[in-house]
């Protein structure tokens, strides 16, 4: 009797315990953001910034474009839905293609292209947030820098203040100054 009381005892604790760790895990684990998940993911962490760029750079100079490097990763909302607003906006979408070459620059705990930033944007994600853009002219040289915080507009961008952005930084008007 004393053994199928111990053994009930045991027992006990053993699946209270398994519940309890149970609960705990799934109470730790984060919940899926369903904006976050349903949004193209654009940012590759394996790929090698530098060496796409460095392609860019002879293609800006062919086509005489400038080259915007758009900072973040694919962690991040914002720069998932600045991805989406450029997409999906025709007049900004349209603007961008005749006017610059565009790529998507990783920075997450996977790849975070410490040697590109350092180049191109040093410490500007710590000063900007995420993203951030960088603008190249034709031979690589930076622009311009410039945060993203006051082109949002409600849970997007502001299509005035991302075209007046664009405009100020193509190669028809910075070659015009």
């Amino acid at each position: 009797m004393k053994n199928g009381i111990k053994n009930w005892v045991v027992s006990g604790l053993l699946l209270g315990g398994l519940l309890c760790f149970g609960v705990g895990a799934s109470a730790q684990t984060k919940p899926v953001n369903p904006e976050l998940a349903s949004l193209e993911k654009p940012y590759h962490p394996e790929a090698d910034a530098q060496k796409d760029i460095d392609s860019l750079v002879v293609l800006a100079g062919k086509e005489k474009k400038h080259i915007i490097l758009q900072a973040g990763g694919n962690w991040c909302i914002w720069c998932l839905r600045f991805n989406k607003f450029i997409q999906e906006n025709k007049t900004v979408n349209a603007y961008i293609k005749d006017n610059f070459l565009y790529y998507h620059v990783n920075w997450s705990p996977e790849n975070k292209n410490e040697a590109v930033f350092d180049r191109y944007a040093k410490d500007k994600g710590k000063e900007y947030g995420y993203p951030f853009f960088i603008v190249l002219d034709s031979e690589g040289k930076v622009l311009s820098t410039r945060e993203s915080g006051n082109l949002e507009d409600g849970k997007s961008y502001d299509e005035t203040k991302v075209m007046t952005f664009l405009k100020e930084s193509s190669a028809k008007a910075v070659n015009s100054k």
